[in-house]
């Protein structure tokens, strides 16, 4: 049956170039999102400043348990936003155990300018790498620099820590690996941002000592601070943050994408395959009628499909590796990704791809085949004359569960919490949706003929009139067409206008709030006094100090979760800032309160005058009493905090910025006062919310590529769909033709028809679009409507049409030139 599958593909070039489309799209895809979730999960990082250490003690992550409603427990695990430091007197305590033979603790100190990171020289003993000129920092104002920062040992570099510009004597140049500075030891303390606590902890071991026993002892002294031992090529995720963030990004971002993609495939292929299928019920009627056996027309189905799954996997393979290395590059120039970080070359991401793809291709030819393969050849000769039997309840039971939890999935995905949780809500609500239109469609397509029957031979005449009629005939055989346009119009109204809704907030909620009128920043921050400097300026009538960070709460949905903060000089906050305030009073935030946006009230079931658990950004568990609930924490993050809150548990400067609100004379002496800082400037707000829009849109750049590929392949799914049906139809056409309906009047009829089909599909999936649309976005912006640019609302639905027409109509218009004989006798 292979050699026979061979040659029918060849005279079925239509089906079978459809089909192959579909799974060459898929396969490039999910080669390209695999490339990604493979270099995450491939990652080693070689440890660098503590090579030779046997073990390094760090709190890089928190962990919580969390018991659900049947009684089991789940943990979940996010990465700590700043980092994580352990007390210093941790040091001592493993310095003393059994077996140890070297502890020494890192006083990491974050340098603004160069972006560099700053360590004690004690460290560069685990280095395991010789002083390449020069001798140890001895003095306080001495630094061995990394050779990468293109210093020599003689040189002076100046330094911003803490926004700070301080000028060191360059006395070594060293190998550490990484862009590096090394202060003394009592500099660094000096100079850390958490005194009295370590960023990471290094361990040697005695010649002698059993590593895993020391390391379980290790492990018992360091659990109560909730520092976690990392040995082997672990020990390299401590020293690299930034690759650890990327490894996370690419795994998560590439799994769920991916799982998304594989739900589209498997829709899409089973769509293209079953309506192919359908279309050959004569010829395989025909095949059974002569003795085939209902098992050997299975195998010629299962050939075909896994014939053309293969042919998809060797073109999409090498195009899905070209694709992963495009998004590389992209995610580099972005920032999303170190330059350094090494991509791999796909060697399971190209098989499970190819497997995936035969596997739905396989599956989907044997649901399709079931029917005509099921029964007697007579019954099948006769099925294949008139549209097959109506569907029946369990199908629509089905989809009748899938509506009604689309419509409850919409608050369960809203409660996620963050954009990217929201986000993934939103397209997973939206696959309901489409779940339960596919599921329905038969109805919903037999609903919407007889609704137009009385319309159509009106506007159209007799081309009208056979379009009604076809429409109430072929209602199940066009549900894969009706689905797949309801697909392309909600993703592309839906979770694409989801991203422009949240900038739009965003940018709309930070401009409304900022009462003042300019801005001081520096690329290192700014020192922690700066606040009460500047508003000892004359002219100047009042000056927020503003510190970017995050804190981890508790979540219903997701355990625990990071989410945006900041930490403000409370003095004057009124005068610079309105957050829209709800309940509360901004005026009683003070260090150990809190205010909250309404969102993350309502997600953490706070209320003013509740006491709040939670964490800071390095890890350190706070219990604070809300003081104020706010509506614009888009604009401003969702937990407001003192600036005496955090102080000693974030890393780098105190301040990024400063609001200020003063008289128009104060220009100069603001000027004066920024020159005066390493890099420092004066910006009006309005330049200020533009740089937020720039940011938002870098940010959202990987969001909108990966929504992009979503409603490309739907188009993609719908357009090869809707070619299929109509090059199918050239037997139809020919009968037409041959019983006196003129071109004019065919031409007529398909117009009424796509006007019907694209009409109900556009109204279900703008409808469908709306709800998905509106729920995320009322949840995250307190927006009752959603906002649709005029112009996406064009380009969504006129590209529909346009898709429609265009491949609907120029199939028929070729049938339309050939002699109706010469197609009279086939069924294709």
């Amino acid at each position: 049956m292979t050699r026979l599958a061979v040659r029918l593909l060849r005279h079925r070039g239509g089906p079978a170039v459809a089909t192959l489309l579909a799974l060459l799209a898929g396969v490039t895809i999910l080669v390209a999102m695999g490339t990604l979730v493979e270099s995450g999960l491939r990652w080693r990082p070689e440890p660098r400043l503590w090579a030779t250490a046997d073990l390094v003690v760090a709190h890089r992550t928190l962990s919580q348990q969390t018991r659900e409603f049947g009684g089991d427990t789940t943990t979940s695990t996010v990465a700590l936003p700043e980092g994580g430091t352990v007390d210093a007197a941790l040091v001592d305590r493993v310095r003393r155990l059994p077996g140890v033979a070297d502890a020494t603790g890192d006083d990491r100190v974050p340098i603004g300018v160069p972006p560099a990171d700053g360590h004690g020289w004690a460290t560069y003993a685990f280095a395991g790498r010789p002083v390449s000129t020069g001798v140890a920092p001895r003095a306080d104002d001495e630094v061995a620099v990394d050779v990468r920062l293109g210093v020599s040992p003689g040189d002076r570099i100046d330094l911003v820590v803490g926004g700070v510009a301080r000028s060191y004597r360059v006395s070594a140049a060293v190998d550490t690996g990484t862009d590096a500075v090394l202060f003394t030891d009592a500099q660094a303390a000096r100079l850390s941002a958490h005194p009295g606590r370590v960023d990471t902890v290094g361990v040697r071991l005695a010649p002698d000592a059993d590593r895993d026993a020391v390391a379980d002892a290790v492990r018992r002294v360091a659990a109560p601070t909730g520092a976690t031992v990392h040995v082997d090529a672990d020990r390299g995720t401590v020293e690299q943050p930034a690759e650890l963030a990327a490894q996370g990004l690419l795994v998560s971002v590439g799994a769920a994408f991916g799982g998304y993609v594989v739900l589209l495939i498997v829709s899409v292929v089973a769509g293209t395959i079953g309506l192919s299928v359908r279309h050959r019920r004569r010829d395989l009627a025909l095949l059974r009628a002569i003795a085939a056996t209902p098992g050997q027309v299975r195998r010629m189905l299962l050939a075909e499909a896994a014939l053309l799954a293969l042919v998809a996997a060797a073109l999409g393979g090498p195009a899905g590796l070209l694709a992963a290395r495009w998004v590389q590059g992209e995610l580099v120039d972005r920032g999303f990704v170190p330059a350094g970080f090494p991509m791999t070359g796909g060697l399971l991401a190209v098989p499970a791809a190819a497997g995936t793809a035969v596997l739905v291709a396989v599956l989907a030819a044997l649901v399709a085949g079931r029917r005509v393969t099921a029964i007697k050849p007579v019954e099948a000769l006769g099925e294949s004359a008139v549209e097959s039997r109506p569907p029946g309840r369990v199908r629509l039971v089905a989809g009748g569960l899938s509506l009604a939890g689309a419509v409850s999935s919409g608050a369960v995905a809203a409660g996620g919490t963050g954009s990217t949780g929201a986000l993934a809500g939103a397209v997973g609500m939206l696959y309901l949706f489409v779940v339960a239109v596919g599921l329905l469609a038969p109805w919903i397509n037999g609903y919407v003929a007889r609704l137009l029957t009385p319309a159509l031979p009106r506007l159209w005449g007799v081309g009208g009139y056979l379009a009604a009629a076809n429409l109430r005939a072929t209602a199940r055989g066009t549900a894969t067409v009706l689905t797949f346009l309801v697909l392309a119009v909600g993703l592309g109204g839906s979770v694409w206008f989801f991203q422009t809704n949240l900038e739009r907030q965003t940018l709309a909620q930070s401009g409304a709030g900022t009462l003042a009128g300019r801005v001081l920043t520096a690329p290192g921050g700014l020192p922690a006094d700066a606040a009460g400097q500047v508003r000892a300026l004359p002219g100047v009538r009042a000056a927020t100090g503003v510190r970017r960070t995050q804190v981890v709460v508790r979540s219903s949905l997701d355990g625990i979760t990071p989410v945006p903060a900041q930490a403000v000089d409370p003095v004057g906050l009124t005068d610079t800032m309105d957050l829209d305030v709800r309940d509360g009073d901004l005026a009683d935030l003070a260090v150990g309160t809190v205010a909250l946006s309404t969102t993350q009230a309502s997600a953490s079931g706070w209320r003013v005058g509740d006491r709040a658990d939670l964490w800071l950004g390095d890890g350190s568990p706070v219990t604070l009493r809300v003081v104020a609930v706010y509506g614009r924490g888009l604009g401003f993050g969702d937990v407001t905090l003192a600036t005496g809150t955090v102080a000693g548990h974030t890393a780098g400067a105190t301040a990024d910025e400063i609001l200020v609100r003063a008289d128009p004379n104060a220009d100069a002496p603001l000027a004066a006062w920024a020159a005066g800082q390493p890099g420092g400037q004066v910006r009006d707000a309005a330049t200020r919310t533009r740089q937020i829009g720039t940011d938002l849109a870098l940010g959202a750049w990987l969001n909108r590529l990966l929504i992009g590929v979503l409603v490309g392949y739907a188009a993609l799914a719908a357009a090869t769909t809707m070619v299929l049906a109509a090059l199918a139809r050239r037997r139809e056409l020919a009968l037409l033709r041959l019983v006196g309906v003129t071109r004019r009047q065919i031409r007529r009829m398909v117009l009424a028809e796509q006007a019907g089909l694209l009409g109900s599909a556009v109204l279900i999936g703008a409808t469908v679009a709306a709800l998905t649309l509106g729920a995320i976005v009322a949840a995250l912006t307190g927006s009752p409507v959603p906002y649709v640019p005029p112009l996406g609302a064009v380009v969504v639905l006129g590209g529909v049409a346009l898709l429609s027409l265009a491949t609907t109509v120029w199939p028929v218009r070729r049938l339309l030139r050939v002699p109706p004989v010469d197609h009279v006798g086939l069924r294709e």
